[in-house]
């Protein structure tokens, strides 16, 4: 269709692990109760591009796919590890108040599934949140749970600036005092004018800077990036999705091919590699670059996004051997 077409379009490959146990799901049926659970799939695989993290949450982590030996794990133990490391990632990303879903506020510090069901009740009934402190407001959650996940919250349209960023209600205080010093005002923080801040810290000494406000060198220091990057993503760094126009079948590639795909698991002996032709090609450890790799975690991650060429196709057996090497790696 795309070659056909006359508008200028490309497509992504988007993975698609998962989608299945969402669309099956009780969670899948309570968001799309009209549709049947090819649709779901379909839904939640578009959502992935838009904002990845807030759609995986809805999936147990191990339904993901997280290598070959997540089996031989124990199940609890394997649970528990995996939904440390997606608290962590929610917690380091933040959330939006007014558009996160119950699934993504439930990782959050100090909110539980209850609670986090309870926010959602709490802002199509009453409208969009306009402050951190509103969220007291909600059911189940008290002084201490706000205490806890406040500073992970984000309130883009909030009329407290400091209600857009990672610095928690406690060091507000600081923030301000901070921003006088150096006369700066709340409208500085959200046209971005704050780029010398660091630099006139610096100046002034960061010790003698941390004396004068009352606070410790790694707290001045996290207010200030956030001061300068209010409402910041910190996923905004990761490389850009790729956008492709070639459409491609395996019985199309050729030997030599050069073409860009993403990593999509590592194993012992290599890793599989998307090149968008609906069956992942193998990178064999040997084949990862000119020097000697004793693992392939020392080059690749899951996600990576890499140039490839292809070694050798075999269509009737749908294998696809890829290569890195004199590639300049």
């Amino acid at each position: 269709m795309i070659p056909n077409a006359d508008r200028d379009v490309k497509y992504v490959i988007v993975s698609e692990a998962g989608a299945s146990v969402y669309s099956a799901s009780k969670l899948g049926a309570e968001e799309f109760p009209d549709f049947d659970v090819t649709e779901r799939s379909a839904v939640s695989i578009a959502r992935r591009l838009q904002d990845p993290l807030a759609e995986l949450v809805k999936i147990e982590p191990r339904s993901i796919g997280v290598g070959q030996y997540q089996h031989d794990m124990k199940q609890a133990r394997l649970n528990e590890a995996l939904g440390g490391v997606v608290e962590d990632c929610v917690n380091a990303v933040g959330v939006d108040l007014n558009t996160a879903s119950g699934s993504l506020l439930s990782y959050l510090s100090g909110i539980s599934p209850t609670a986090a069901k309870n926010i959602v009740a709490y802002r199509e009934e009453n409208g969009e949140f306009t402050s951190r402190r509103q969220v007291l407001k909600v059911p189940k959650i008290g002084e201490k749970a706000y205490q806890q996940c406040a500073g992970f919250l984000r309130i883009s349209d909030a009329d407290e600036i400091l209600d857009n960023t990672g610095v928690h209600p406690e060091s507000y205080p600081v923030a301000k005092a901070l921003l006088k010093l150096f006369r700066y005002s709340d409208d500085d923080v959200r046209q971005g004018k704050l780029a010398l801040l660091k630099y006139q810290a610096e100046k002034y000494g960061i010790a003698k800077l941390c004396r004068d406000l009352g606070c410790g060198e790694p707290t001045l220091l996290d207010i200030i990036s956030e001061l300068q990057k209010p409402g910041r993503d910190v996923r905004d760094a990761a490389p850009a999705p790729f956008l492709r126009t070639d459409v491609l079948d395996i019985k199309d590639l050729k030997e030599g091919m050069t073409l860009t795909g993403t990593v999509r698991n590592v194993a012992d002996f290599g890793a599989f590699v998307d090149i968008g032709v609906h069956r992942d090609g193998l990178l064999h450890v040997s084949e990862m670059c000119d020097r000697f790799v004793r693992h392939p975690s020392e080059v690749l991650s899951v996600g990576d996004v890499i140039e490839v060429r292809i070694k050798s196709v075999d269509v009737q057996r749908q294998r696809i051997n890829l290569t890195r090497k004199g590639m300049g790696n």
